[in-house]
Parts: structure tokens; C-alpha cells; sequence
């Protein structure tokens, strides 16, 4: 992986957070009392730590938080201070809507963004010191079909096209999110994931590229849906058996696989996260998790998570022995200054977890 060289002044003069102050919120004369510690009962610390996470701007399904580049400098500094390198740009757009001005996806019908948000990301990145992964482009031309090969042709000139005008320009620039999710032998999946994972390698000279697919598990529901659950959930053996295939057919393109943590209950991730593991190693493919910081239990959809359910999944991830921890998303469900102020407060309890 490239890198980075740049942003080390900028660094300095930040100042330091010390994390989500509630005082404000509860009036003159009752300052939160910052000698209370919590009580522990496990071990702290014991768990994989969070280092990634991803950046979703175009939010088709949670609520757009409508931050500017003050508000995003401000999360990029939260993020630095709990010990995030990387952040991943989930994808360049969906649809119609975009994340920068792609002249390509423009003239195909996309809309004009107000802002190039991917050059802001690339420039706070640079100014963190921390690393970007490009998502790639997602046409819905795969939800609506179920067939992942659509994506290609949308995909080989956003893959030329984005390496030209931002790639050769930031040494923050540093790999590839090829942003198809799939669960188990979905058609066309290998093809484009071999396809798209190769010519973004060909033309940035060898970044490293990652999926982010997600376990058929009985959580394994739409989130359009009104259900928690389904009846009909992978087995061990068959998630095994599907992701041995997928994983020959994309070796060597595909460089890192973070399973999706949340489609399965807490009580069987030791033995999801043990097969995830030797089926990277035996393939040479980097074993990461995505590790959710929004709860799939609730009803409403979707919320931050409860902290207790995060470090379950993060101790987990530290006993299969995985690489490296990253999370959907830390903006909307783990920042001080998200819309929703649980995750103020997720923010806090994983600071005093990981004594940071």
C-alpha cells in the first residue's frame, strides 16, 4: 500500500478531542462529572479495534446528515482520535446521484453534485494522515437483476477515469473498493469481481482491492422489509463450500474480504469468523470484518448500536485472528456529531473500552 507523506503539519494544529461532551444538552449547573467511571466486568481492550471505516454520502437508505466541509473536518479529527488510518468511499454514486463530477456517468444521465465530496475526502484524508479506498460506481443495474456482470461496463471507464483525475493526484489515494455486495454463488459475482478488481490494478500499478460481501445469515433481510429475520439461513458448511468457489475464482484480483458482521447472531460469529479466516489464508486474501455499528435488531431501521453487541463482534474478530477491524459507518452511528446522539455516546464507551 502507498505511503502517505503529506499532512503532517496540518496534524499538529489540531486540537485534541477529548470526545462527546454532553453538558450542553443538560443545562447550567449540571455538568456531567467527568471523575465517574464505568465498572467493568470483562477485560478491556481485549478485541479487534476499529482502524477503517466507510463513508456513506450518498445514503440511499439512512439519513443524509447534510455536513459541509467544516463538519467533515471536524469527523475526520474524531476519527484520527480513536485510531482510524483509512476511510472508504462506499461508493462513487448510486443511480442517478454522485459523489463527484464524473464526466463520464454525467453524460450517461447522472445528476451534477453540488460539491466534489471525493476530492474533499481525498484532501482530509491527506490532511489526517490516513489512507482512501475508492468505492466504486453502482448503476442498481444489479439489485434490480441480480446479476453483478451489469456492473462492468459501468465501471471499466469510472475505473480509468477516477485514477486520471484523482489517483495520479494524491498520495492518499490508495486502493480500491469494488462495491458489489453479494451473500452467497450470485451470478456474474466472480467475473466481476476478477474483471473490475484486475483493471483497477492495471492502471493505478498494483493498489490493493477489497470486497465487502455479507453472510447469508438469518438476519439476512432487506432493509426495506418490515422482518428481523428469515427461517431459511446459511449453515457453516454451505457458506464454506460457496466461498471456497468464489474465493479460487477471485484470488489474485481480490486482495482483502471484509464479511459484514451483522447478518448472524452473536453466539455463532466464532464459527462464521474461523471459516472466513482459513479460507483467506488458503487463498491468499487479507481476512478483514465489517464490523457494524448500527443494530439490525430494532425494529427501526437503522439505529446505533448497542455498545455491548459492537465489542461482542470486535472480540470475536480478535480471536479468529483477522487483520483489521472496519465499520459501516462511523458518521452516522459512532461520531460525537452525528444526527443521532446514541452515537455520541457509542463513541464514548469505545474510547473508555479501549482506554483511548
Amino acid at each position: 500500500m502507498k505511503t502517505l507523506l503529506s499532512g503532517t503539519a496540518a496534524v499538529a494544529t489540531v486540537p485534541l478531542l477529548t470526545g462527546c461532551d454532553d453538558s450542553h444538552r443538560l443545562g447550567e449547573g449540571f455538568d456531567i462529572n467527568a471523575s465517574i467511571k464505568d465498572t467493568w466486568l470483562v477485560e478491556r481492550g481485549n478485541a479487534l479495534p476499529v482502524t477503517a471505516t466507510f463513508i456513506d454520502e450518498i445514503s440511499h437508505d439512512i439519513p443524509h446528515q447534510n455536513w459541509g466541509e467544516a463538519e467533515w473536518d471536524l469527523d475526520f479529527r474524531y476519527m484520527q482520535a480513536i485510531g482510524i488510518d483509512t476511510v472508504i468511499l462506499i461508493r462513487a454514486g448510486y443511480r442517478k446521484f454522485l459523489t463527484y463530477p464524473s464526466p463520464y456517468l454525467i453524460k450517461k444521465g447522472c445528476y451534477q453534485p453540488s460539491v466534489d465530496l471525493l476530492d474533499m475526502y481525498l484532501r482530509l484524508a491527506q490532511r489526517y494522515n490516513m489512507k482512501l479506498y475508492f468505492g466504486l460506481y453502482d448503476s442498481g443495474t444489479y439489485w434490480d437483476t441480480g446479476d453483478l456482470s451489469y456492473e462492468i461496463d459501468s465501471n471499466l471507464p469510472v475505473i480509468e477515469e477516477v485514477w486520471r483525475l484523482y489517483g495520479e493526484r494524491y498520495k492518499s489515494f490508495a486502493g480500491w473498493y469494488i462495491s458489489g455486495e453479494i451473500s452467497r454463488k450470485t451470478k456474474g459475482a466472480i467475473e466481476a469481481f476478477r474483471t473490475l478488481g484486475e483493471r483497477c490494478k492495471e492502471v493505478s500499478g498494483g493498489l490493493p482491492t477489497f470486497i465487502s460481501p455479507w453472510i447469508d445469515g438469518k438476519k439476512a433481510v432487506m432493509s426495506s422489509s418490515g422482518a428481523l429475520s428469515k427461517s431459511e439461513a446459511v449453515s457453516v458448511a454451505e457458506h464454506e463450500k460457496d466461498w471456497a468457489d468464489i474465493f479460487a475464482g477471485i484470488s489474485g484480483a481480490i486482495d482483502a474480504c471484509a464479511f459484514q458482521d451483522g447478518h448472524i447472531d452473536y453466539d455463532e460469529l466464532d464459527s462464521f469468523f474461523e471459516v472466513n479466516k482459513k479460507l483467506a489464508d488458503k487463498y491468499n486474501i487479507a481476512c478483514w470484518t465489517n464490523a457494524e455499528s448500527f443494530d439490525r435488531d430494532m425494529p427501526i431501521k437503522f439505529m446505533p448500536i448497542k455498545f455491548e453487541k459492537l465489542r461482542l463482534k470486535l472480540e470475536a474478530a480478535k480471536r479468529a485472528g483477522y487483520d483489521k477491524a472496519l465499520t459501516f459507518e462511523f458518521s452516522h452511528f459512532m461520531s460525537p456529531q452525528s444526527a443521532y446522539s446514541q452515537a455520541g455516546h457509542l463513541y464514548n464507551r469505545y474510547k473508555a473500552y479501549f482506554n483511548l
